[in-house]
């Protein structure tokens, strides 16, 4: 099974279908990737498992994104390597985040890359979407304008218009530097190996109770883990205060 590379970061997003359905819908959306030059797929748990005849039927002429898309078995995997996480959705969310449009979402994933970071584009499946412990992960929210009578988007139709958004920001955008340019921030997998740390050890502390409400708190807070932009220090320092914090306790 194929994972992200600790390599060189792409000069493009990553575009994530997380647990898609269709092999139509992931050969359509590789389509609409390589229309805007993008070739960086990450495929999360198929439905109707990997490789997908179907998908590679709809891809035409993008056939080799799909040969070159990295298989994941969860979302932790497809985007450990990364430092900025967005996820699509077209629905209200009780997750407090930043949100952008699809236009400012992809000024910004240019702006990061351009920093050196490895930015990824989060697209849910079909039916529903991504679910709340999906965006809990990502770093910010890209909401999508539309009918909301009919606020059901394709999967390749959004990935279209996350793509032609990419496409058209490279007009006119500048590369941002700001003072915090060239910090060394801590990955999607650092960040994750932080969140388990807190989780285990609070719940050891009884912290998720009642039990009827474990596990939205448990969401909530691997939201505000992601939300916060955290170096590789601060998450050093973060493990280094938890594990004091238990030896304190244990000696007492």
């Amino acid at each position: 099974m194929n994972s992200p590379a600790q390599t060189q970061p792409p000069a493009i997003p990553a575009f994530v279908l997380v647990r898609p359905q269709m092999g139509e819908n992931i050969g359509a959306a590789a389509r609409a990737m390589w229309n805007f030059g993008l070739d960086n797929m990450r495929v999360v748990a198929p439905r109707d498992g990997w490789p997908n005849p179907a998908a590679v039927a709809m891809a035409s002429g993008a056939g080799r994104l799909l040969d070159e898309a990295l298989l994941c078995p969860d979302l932790p995997e497809a985007t450990g390597d990364c430092d900025f996480v967005l996820a699509t959705t077209a629905r209200g969310r009780d997750l407090t985040k930043p949100v952008y449009t699809p236009e400012a979402a992809m000024i910004e994933a240019r702006a990061r890359i351009t920093q050196g970071q490895r930015v990824a584009v989060l697209f849910g499946p079909e039916r529903a979407g991504l679910e709340n412990d999906d965006i809990a992960r990502a770093n910010a929210i890209v909401s999508v304008p539309v009918n909301p009578r009919f606020a059901s988007l394709n999967l390749a139709q959004c990935v279209l218009l996350m793509g032609y958004e990419w496409m058209r920001a490279a007009g006119g955008t500048e590369a941002v530097t700001t003072e915090m340019a060239g910090t060394d921030w801590a990955s999607h997998a650092e960040v994750e190996h932080l969140a388990r740390h807190y989780e285990d050890r609070m719940d050891e502390a009884g912290f998720f109770f009642p039990e009827h409400k474990s596990a939205s708190m448990r969401i909530n807070l691997r939201n505000m883990w992601s939300r916060l932009p955290l170096t590789r220090a601060d998450v050093q320092m973060l493990h280094g205060m938890m594990r004091q914090m238990v030896r304190w306790k244990e000696r007492d």
